[in-house]
């Protein structure tokens, strides 16, 4: 770090200030290049400081020469950036702007379709859909908030419409869009497109985003609880662990425990304290993450310790049906073989072989057992993974 950048995130105010100001009135950009190049390594109040610094430097005689730092795109600082050009729209700034939206590079791009979301014209709204599905996802998610704001109804439409491909990745990309849009009213279509998908996990992780637990519970119970199951498994394999602090996951977990356990919250907390006890038992989970997401996992994971295991897996038993989306997971945690095995007779070809796994697990897969599956199984290789049980 430079001499400039150390007073520039430093705490003398004569420092910060001179080189704030410095860094506006004559364009730095390399000092700006390399503070962006810092994003990883300075916190997050420390960047806060820095953006409210540059917003300060900033007035009529300068504010043009923001546009130059458009070559380094940094979300702690776009809105600092786009605000004061905003102060000073014009037509000719607005005309700029929209220009660069159009031939400039995917750094550009970013700050331009942030800053239409201050100056709400028209015209960007259609470089604002080009531009919402790109490799960049900070562009991405720019566009989507800002056609948010916009209330494009075209834009939304499309989304709802992609959650229907036979395309994973591009529903997946029509949830992230939907949930920076910011419509609840997508809210009932993105949890049914996560029960059918194989990124389930994914798509799960992205619904606190739209809307909270809480909020979700009320909306309804069974959907709610499906989601925070795909979150619980999607934690430290699929789902950043931060997610744990993000997600409120400590007071919804308090809160499902404090109520009357039924069959669906028994398996989400015999789940949880399994998934818990897992990322704390492995240290590579755990070894980079800040000190408040690991705290908040030992917190969970005490709070979880005192679950009535015994009592709870008495409940799962409702689940153990070929129609509960949390079947899967209650087969997980079952140790009732004559209960299990009664799945062995459904329509479910996936349902069967995790079956007979479990079957398997509970030393109780005899030669009948395997008898009685295989004959609903048509496919092939599930045919082939239960024989060799």
């Amino acid at each position: 770090m430079n001499e400039l950048l150390k007073k520039l995130t430093g705490k003398n105010r004569n420092d910060y200030e001179a080189v704030a100001r410095h860094m506006v009135d004559n364009a730095d950009v390399e000092l700006f290049k390399e503070l962006v190049e810092q994003e990883n390594f300075l916190f997050d109040f420390v960047k806060q400081n820095v953006a409210n610094r540059i917003y300060e430097a900033c007035d009529e005689t300068n504010y043009h020469n923001l546009l130059k730092f458009f070559k380094y795109y940094s979300p702690s600082y776009d809105d600092a950036i786009v605000s004061v050009l905003a102060q000073y729209a014009d037509d000719d700034l607005t005309d700029e702007i929209l220009d660069i939206f159009e031939d400039g590079d995917e750094n550009e791009k970013c700050y331009c379709a942030k800053f239409f979301s201050y100056i709400q014209d028209p015209l960007s709204i259609e470089l604002l859909r080009n531009n919402s599905y790109t490799e960049n996802e900070c562009l991405n998610a720019n566009c989507a908030a800002t056609l948010g704001i916009l209330q494009d109804e075209q834009s939304y439409d499309e989304a709802l419409e992609k959650l229907r491909s036979e395309d994973e990745f591009e529903k997946l990309a029509a949830v992230k869009f939907l949930v920076i849009y910011g419509n609840m009213e997508a809210l009932p279509k993105i949890i049914e497109t996560m029960k059918t998908s194989t990124m389930a996990e994914n798509i799960a992780g992205f619904i606190p985003y739209l809307v909270e637990f809480s909020q979700l519970i009320e909306f309804n119970y069974n959907d709610a609880m499906l989601v925070l199951n795909n979150i619980i498994n999607g934690l430290g394999e699929i789902l950043g662990l931060y997610e744990v602090v993000n997600c409120n996951l400590y007071h919804i977990f308090e809160s499902i425990i404090n109520q009357p356990a039924d069959s669906v919250s028994a398996t989400i907390l015999l789940n949880a304290e399994d998934k818990f006890n897992t990322l704390t038992e492995n240290d590579e989970y755990l070894f980079d993450e800040d000190k408040t997401t690991q705290n908040e996992i030992k917190d969970i994971k005490k709070l979880l310790g005192g679950i009535n295991k015994k009592h709870l897996k008495t409940l799962i038993v409702n689940e153990l049906r070929d129609d509960s989306p949390l079947v899967y997971t209650a087969l997980d945690f079952t140790d009732n073989p004559d209960i299990v095995r009664e799945l062995l007779r459904c329509d479910n070809q996936t349902v069967i072989l995790k079956t007979a796994e479990v079957l398997k697990k509970l030393n109780a897969l005899d030669n009948t057992a395997k008898t009685v599956a295989l004959l609903k199984i048509t496919d092939e290789n599930i045919k082939s993974i239960i024989r060799a049980l």
